[in-house]
């Protein structure tokens, strides 16, 4: 691989199975992405936006094709190998945000870092949720969290550990305009302060306008832009 590349996919596709019948999601996906670049992928409802951000971040494993984070092909690792790369290197922000119930929202954020053995968890934690303004909620539960709260837990929790690529799916998608601008504005100052790169799926047309570049994906292919 090419030293400027943080993320590459090489003729990716991704097939599954639905009643007995090959239903094809992804073909032929061809996508190289540079150390802090902020790129978007947009499309309209099922064309594989989602299916390619599990693809790319390793959550999901492809039909066919691979995929390299830095120089390392993650196509064929073990899952306890995806794992430890998982949390040291990425980070994710889901339309479900996947908070654990039994932890506060402070722990939820801080679970990520201790994982990794960071001392400064709290710290780390607590200037995230300052920054988005859920200082004053760092010791509710989930079920006691608007959706918005939780998606702002969420994206603390994807930042904690200061990742080399953040992947999120729209991840101001249950946000009003001024929480959905502070978030972006935060994705943006992690990505000036430690040169993240950010690959965001988004059918907003204020983030894609703020974007290095938009990929489009109509029927499981990259769209000519």
């Amino acid at each position: 691989m090419k030293d400027a590349t943080m993320l590459k996919a090489e003729n990716l596709s991704k097939t599954f199975t639905l009643n007995g019948l090959a239903v094809p999601v992804l073909e032929s996906i061809f996508l190289d992405v540079a150390p802090g670049e902020f790129l978007v992928i947009s499309g309209s409802s099922g064309s594989g936006k989602t299916t390619l951000l599990t693809l790319l971040s390793g959550l999901d494993r492809p039909t066919g094709g691979r995929v390299w984070i830095g120089d390392t092909d993650i196509t064929d690792l073990t899952e306890d190998e995806l794992a430890a790369l998982r949390n040291q290197d990425l980070g994710y922000v889901f339309q479900s945000f996947h908070l654990v119930p039994s932890l506060s929202a402070q722990e939820n954020i801080m679970f990520p870092a201790e994982l990794a053995g960071h001392g400064d968890a709290m710290d780390r934690a607590a200037a995230l949720m300052s920054r988005v303004g859920i200082s004053h909620r760092r010791g509710n539960l989930p079920h006691q969290l608007s959706g918005g709260e939780k998606q702002r837990v969420a994206i603390c929790r994807a930042l904690v550990n200061r990742p080399k690529i953040l992947f999120a799916d729209e991840p101001t998608g249950n946000l009003d305009t001024e929480n959905g601008q502070a978030i972006l504005d935060l994705l943006l100052d992690a990505r000036s302060d430690s040169g993240l790169t950010l690959v965001l799926v988004t059918h907003s047309p204020e983030i894609a306008g703020r974007a290095d570049r938009v990929v489009t994906l109509s029927d499981g292919r990259i769209a000519d832009n």
